[in-house]
């Protein structure tokens, strides 16, 4: 079992921040219209949180162990820990930032689309010229049945891990299929209501395993799917 000190190794990695273009006019109807997003620089982990970390909150705070840790393969010590609703998230963020000396927290989509995105202006996966579904490297990922150790081969040019693979990962927003339609430009987060929070990245749980970058999902903030985790997120301040 991981205790608090253990926790705070979570590797934070330093994105510069910038202007992008979020979404993709030929994509989905809910990544339309693509538009330029100015972010300040930010903090990410290199991985989702791992069920190791995540047992140092179950046993520290009265929080409940995950609900799919007793089924076989959802208890690797390394791989990201799942059937985390986002309230679960949030207080997760919450618990951390008193145990360690960094506020965290769940990231806006905008700053998830552009952590996902690696640097790379135009690009529907992590690494350019790479059709990651049929990419030999990672056909152990493609043929997963439960969260996996992050690889090497799913590491993008930021140096975050599974960006496009292995788990959705919560986001701070509410969720509007139609937000981008009034999204500001500045430092976008989210409607100021909803019923369902935003979320990110792909699921070993899919018949297709990788997402695209920009392709948004949602789920409502209470259920516990056994491919939803999350990762944290901090200021650069």
């Amino acid at each position: 079992m991981s205790s608090p000190a253990a926790v705070s190794s979570l590797r934070l990695i330093h994105l510069p921040g910038g202007t992008f273009i979020m979404g993709a006019d030929d994509r989905r109807s809910d990544e339309r219209p693509a538009h330029p997003v100015n972010l300040g620089p930010f903090f990410a982990a290199d991985r989702p949180v791992s069920n190791d970390e995540y047992a140092a909150f179950v046993e520290h705070t009265d929080a409940l162990p995950p609900p799919f840790w007793p089924q076989d393969g959802f208890r690797i010590p390394d791989a990201p820990v799942v059937g985390i609703s986002w309230h679960d998230a949030v207080a997760y963020c919450e618990w951390l930032s008193t145990q360690t000396d960094t506020r965290v927290r769940l990231p806006t989509e905008a700053e998830r689309e552009y952590a996902a995105r690696g640097g790379l202006a135009e690009a529907d996966w992590p690494e350019p010229n790479v059709c990651w579904p049929e990419a030999t490297a990672r056909a152990s990922v493609a043929s997963a049945e439960h969260p996996h150790v992050p690889l090497d081969a799913c590491r993008n040019r930021f140096g975050l891990y599974c960006m496009a693979d292995n788990v959705h990962e919560w986001c701070s927003d509410w969720y509007d299929r139609s937000y981008y339609n009034v999204s500001p430009r500045v430092e976008p987060a989210g409607p100021v209501s909803g019923m369902r929070r935003a979320s990110r990245g792909g699921s070993w749980r899919h018949r297709i395993k990788f997402t695209r970058v920009g392709a948004r999902s949602s789920l409502s903030p209470s259920y516990r799917y056994n491919d939803y985790g999350f990762r944290i997120y901090a200021d650069a301040v």
